[in-house]
């Protein structure tokens, strides 16, 4: 069921999303921002402006119109970079730091990981690893992985 909330969006000539509030209020550089990204990435998405307040709030996404979900779900993707982990290939130490080859949903990589703190634990079975860089590495299940990756999760656990 798809209905039209209280605001439209369109972007700019530059690419920004503006979005137009039912009293004909139009607020620019307009941000979607998901709630829970790893638990839940269909639900609770707020539109922020560029000063971080709360313009819109939207339950489910597959509540809205095609053009401006569509609008939405491009811009997420522009901001979201979060590889997913699906094998450890190798490491390089089990000290930090360590230079960590892995198998992601977009190919083969490396990165460093400056501490045993950078690896987060989520609802389990989730873990989020920042790298040295500040990208994050979603582990979104530990314990479906092979046991060579398993064994040196358990290593940093």
């Amino acid at each position: 069921m798809s209905m039209n909330p209280a605001f439209q969006l369109a972007r700019d000539p530059f690419g920004k999303l503006i979005l137009s509030s039912a009293d004909g209020t139009c607020h620019e550089a307009v941000v979607p921002v998901r709630s829970f990204p790893i638990t839940a990435p269909e639900q609770g998405i707020s539109i922020l402006s560029s000063d971080g307040h709360e313009l819109a709030w939207i339950p489910r996404l597959e509540s809205l119109s095609g053009e401006t979900r569509m609008l939405i779900e491009q811009e997420l993707a522009s901001r979201e970079f979060m590889p997913e982990i699906q094998r450890i290939l190798e490491i390089s130490s089990f000290a930090t730091p360590s230079t960590w080859t892995v198998e992601t949903n977009r190919g083969v990589t490396s990165f460093i990981l400056k501490g045993e703190e950078d690896i987060r634990r989520l609802t389990s079975p989730a873990l989020l690893i920042a790298d040295s860089h500040g990208i994050q590495f979603l582990i979104r299940d530990r314990f479906s992985m092979d046991i060579h990756s398993r064994r040196i999760l358990d290593r940093f656990l």
